[in-house]
């Protein structure tokens, strides 16, 4: 079994309004998508979570996206490519402060919901998001799909990439994700999740919802912070891994 990289998206709450258990995950995960504020988070959150992280010596990623605080970065926007790297950049240099002022760093850049789902074939967009972080740091990897639009930029621009595959999420056939508006989208039986996750990074394979039989390539695995029994599931997911014989560490 090779190693591999657990991720969660965390410091999703906003004010008052907490979503997910943060600082449970942290003791699971290996790798921290921190909400950059535009489609969730505030700034007291995100020091919180990135004090946390650097305290279990957990790595900090950027979890960027549209400006959607409304729909929590799950609707697609039709933004400008200037904006939208603007926006990008402001995200990352927002959360750099942060980590810094935590005791740690950014280590890597994850994009969110919409936005991390339109890049895997809008060529635009996806050259909008890597030639912002580019801009900000041309040493920082990015989290992704292999295989996508996003990852050729990326390429292009010189950028490290690294493969994820979702622990909770289904497949459609041609290797995109089932749309969460509709049912069995998103898994919750941890026992199977860790299962097919075992499978996954195992076998380098995954079974669409169709049945078919689907190639993916996985450095990292994505246990969702925010979905029901999120820590149950992250747990059972790193419990398998281990007991399958992976080392589970950063990738970065």
């Amino acid at each position: 079994m090779p190693r591999i990289d657990l991720n969660a998206d965390l410091g999703e709450g906003f004010g008052v309004w907490q979503l997910g258990d943060d600082d449970a995950m942290l003791k699971i995960v290996t790798s921290a998508n921190v909400a950059c504020g535009f489609h969730a988070g505030d700034p007291a959150g995100m020091l919180r979570v990135c004090r946390a992280a650097t305290e279990r010596g957990v790595r900090i990623g950027a979890q960027v996206s549209y400006r959607d605080l409304a729909g929590f970065g799950r609707r697609f926007i039709d933004v400008t490519a200037e904006d939208l790297r603007a926006d990008v950049v402001y995200q990352i240099g927002a959360l750099q402060a942060i980590a810094r002022a935590a005791g740690s760093a950014v280590s890597y850049v994850k994009p969110h919901g919409a936005l991390y789902n339109t890049i895997v074939t809008n060529g635009e967009q996806a050259a909008a998001v890597a030639e912002a972080v580019r801009l900000v740091d041309a040493a920082l990897p990015v989290l992704g799909m292999a295989g996508s639009a996003f990852f050729s930029e990326a390429t292009r621009l010189g950028l490290r990439t690294v493969a994820e595959a979702f622990a909770d999420r289904a497949y459609r056939p041609d290797g995109g994700l089932v749309s969460r508006r509709e049912p069995g989208a998103v898994l919750h039986d941890p026992a199977a999740i860790a299962e097919r996750v075992v499978a996954m990074v195992s076998t380098g394979e995954v079974t669409a919802v169709d049945g078919s039989r689907l190639a993916v390539s996985v450095e990292s695995v994505c246990v969702h912070g925010d979905s029901p029994g999120a820590v149950r599931i992250a747990a059972a997911v790193r419990a398998g891994l281990e007991a399958a014989g992976a080392d589970i560490e950063a990738f970065s």
